[in-house]
């Protein structure tokens, strides 16, 4: 890898610590609550086509779940769906909002191995409230030079990400467990991305094609960094 590199960049959702899971778990629930309208599995088609219908408008993250699960309900329910039943999606979403943050294997271990070497950063999607949250809950912030919550992360924003920390493509490295959002854009720019799969993934960020690529790193955890950085 090149040694080039000055700056690391750092996903959060699912690299730094558990999400998708989470997200998971209350849709599951929030599809149990519509069942008298639909079967479980055509409620979690409607609530996905909801979430990218509203995703230019709302962005990512859990608030824009949360309204997204109310206009399901309205529309899987005809408009006629309790005002109690909207009660309950709300409640899931509060209770999406403030799940524990549990930090993956080795984050913490790879972490105070770049420190001090490198500049490192945090460049993830998501609601800005909740990702200042998660990360002050994490104890990891002092890890970061940089936080940059982003609305989107193809290739604009991240040249913008480099403009703000004055770095050439060069000299960036990105690593996240998603290929369509943390990987394929930075290559593009001339930088350097590192993939880092995880056992689930939100079905908006799946790429199925293979990554052939010379700035292209394949991990299986995130500490292996370590050894492709010496």
């Amino acid at each position: 890898m090149n040694n080039k590199i000055t700056t690391i960049a750092f996903d959060a959702d699912d690299t730094l610590w558990v999400n998708e899971p989470y997200f998971q778990e209350i849709e599951n629930n929030f599809c149990a609550l519509l069942e008298d309208y639909m079967p479980q599995h055509s409620i979690s088609q409607e609530l996905f086509k909801t979430e990218m219908q509203n995703l230019p408008l709302y962005g990512y993250g859990a608030k824009g779940f949360i309204l997204c699960m109310i206009e399901t309900i309205s529309r899987v329910s005809g408009g006629k769906a309790s005002l109690q039943l909207i009660d309950k999606a709300i409640a899931l979403g509060h209770e999406l909002l403030q799940k524990p943050i549990e930090l993956l294997s080795g984050v913490t271990e790879t972490l105070d191995n770049l420190k001090g070497k490198y500049r490192l950063v945090v460049a993830t999607k998501g609601d800005l409230l909740d990702q200042e949250r998660k990360l002050q809950k994490s104890g990891l912030e002092s890890y970061f030079h940089h936080i940059e919550i982003m609305s989107d992360k193809k290739e604009r924003d991240y040249l913008k990400l480099l403009k703000h920390l004055d770095c050439k493509p060069e000299n960036f490295l990105m690593l996240g467990n998603s290929i369509k959002s943390d990987i394929l854009p930075v290559l593009e720019l001339g930088g350097y991305a590192a993939h880092i799969p995880y056992r689930v993934t939100w079905t908006h960020e799946h790429h199925e094609q293979p990554v052939q690529h010379a700035n292209y790193v394949a991990l299986k955890t995130i500490d292996e960094i370590l050894t492709h950085l010496k």
